[in-house]
């Protein structure tokens, strides 16, 4: 490539990509910036599709990340509706993206934004089975949505348990099979996964935990379900049984995949110039000292800008904890940070009430937090989180405390004004 005009290619079409490309030009960067996606959009926020837009309480217009003339003004070439199919990497071929249409993107540098997309359940096909993951998927099954069919949810994830909630809104009978004891029980827990499903079942869904599909056949006049409990009978099926990362790029080159394609702190992969972030990236997250492949949006949007900026060559890594939020009916739902290797869990507030904090700590300094209808206790555990103090639990339970100011270092010690003998050092706070 020219060194005088680099060229930076952005494969994705979600909001890693978007924010990647916008970290770009904030930075300076004066290069050719080149952005592939297959969607024939611009790429656009994913968590309204299972809500507000699958309700027509949002309409198209306010997906975007950006508006598409902020593309043209920022200078950042558009491709949609084009299929990144395969990578050169080296040898005769030089560094390039080969589209479906043959056509070959030279790139100095190379951010594979992929996503992910839904697992198939197997043996269920048809028209009757649906998968949740772009707009086109949000558009047909809001249609059928409003014809009234009952719909059977399999699996209690995210996906499945706001698009339980946002049926029911609309009225639509609703069965979601589970086949753990809760739903959400990697990321919640048994205590708080079960009052998920309490509050779905209040609100009309008929929620089976610990159920397993055993097979899906079509009736002469919708679905058949069968479980190793029973038969359910519906109209129509949303699989919500997680994604698959999109690697088939990395296929055939040096990139090294396991379970997403992987990169270290700073979103590099095993290849020099080229990157990968969001949902395809299993990232080697400095503050875990594991790789973790993270599936929300916040996430996506982080990612992109770290992986920008590695791109102009800066040493930047990503070690935010992890934040993901979900509503559901009324709720709304919050999760920061990994509980791996915590050895103590605290609880603010009233699970009975359905407003609470759960707070886990390792050695007494918080490692996550769970909420509630408690944003502002999430807000305050992130940054508990970051800055790495220690508190007591006593300190976390007791709602007469401010966990904002247990966030704040201590300053340095000064001595007691003179007027006042008694009075604490500035910034001092109650012994942790």
């Amino acid at each position: 490539m020219s060194p005088s005009r680099p060229v930076f290619v952005i494969v994705g079409g979600g909001p890693c990509a978007a924010s990647a490309a916008a970290t770009l030009r904030s930075a300076g960067f004066e290069g050719r910036v080149v952005l592939v996606a297959d969607e024939p959009v611009p790429p656009y926020e994913r968590p309204p599709l299972s809500k507000d837009y699958l309700t027509g309480r949002l309409d198209s217009s306010q997906l975007p990340v950006r508006a598409a003339a902020w593309y043209a003004q920022a200078g950042v070439e558009l491709r949609l509706g084009e299929r990144a199919q395969a990578l050169s990497l080296d040898g005769a071929g030089g560094r390039a993206v080969r589209l479906a249409s043959g056509e070959r993107l030279g790139f100095d540098k190379l951010l594979l934004a992929t996503g992910g997309r839904p697992r198939p359940f197997p043996g269920a096909g048809g028209d009757r089975v649906v998968y949740l993951r772009t707009v086109a998927d949000a558009d047909a099954l809001a249609k059928r949505l409003r014809g009234g069919e009952p719909l059977v949810v399999l699996g209690g994830g995210f996906i499945g348990c706001e698009v339980a909630a946002s049926a029911r809104r609309l009225g639509v009978e609703v069965t979601v099979l589970e086949m753990a004891p809760v739903p959400l029980q990697a990321a919640l827990g048994a205590e708080l996964g079960g009052l998920v499903a309490q509050i779905h079942r209040e609100a009309g869904v008929d929620f089976r935990s610990g159920e397993r599909v055993q097979s899906v056949a079509e009736s002469a006049d919708g679905l058949v379900v069968t479980t190793d409990r029973g038969r359910v009978e519906c109209g129509l099926l949303l699989a919500a049984v997680g994604i698959v990362p999109n690697t088939e790029l990395a296929a055939g080159t040096p990139l090294t995949c396991d379970n997403g394609i992987v990169v270290d702190e700073r979103c590099r992969t095993s290849t020099p110039g080229v990157f990968a972030a969001g949902d395809v990236a299993s990232h080697h997250h400095p503050s875990y000292g594991r790789h973790v492949r993270v599936e929300h949006h916040d996430n996506a949007s982080r990612h992109g800008a770290v992986a920008a900026r590695g791109m102009l060559g800066q040493d930047v890594a990503y070690d935010d904890p992890q934040w993901f939020w979900s509503d559901q009916y009324e709720h709304h739902l919050q999760s920061v940070g990994f509980d791996d290797g915590c050895d103590e869990r605290v609880v603010r507030g009233s699970v009975a009430d359905r407003s609470f904090a759960r707070f886990a700590l390792a050695a007494g300094r918080v490692r996550a937090v769970v909420a509630l209808n408690r944003n502002a206790d999430v807000l305050a555990g992130r940054k508990l989180i970051a800055a790495g103090l220690r508190v007591s639990a006593d300190e976390l339970r007791d709602e007469s405390v401010d966990l904002r100011r247990l966030g704040r270092p201590p300053r340095p010690d000064r001595p007691p004004r003179p007027d006042r003998p008694d009075r604490p050092a500035a910034g001092e706070r109650r012994a942790q």
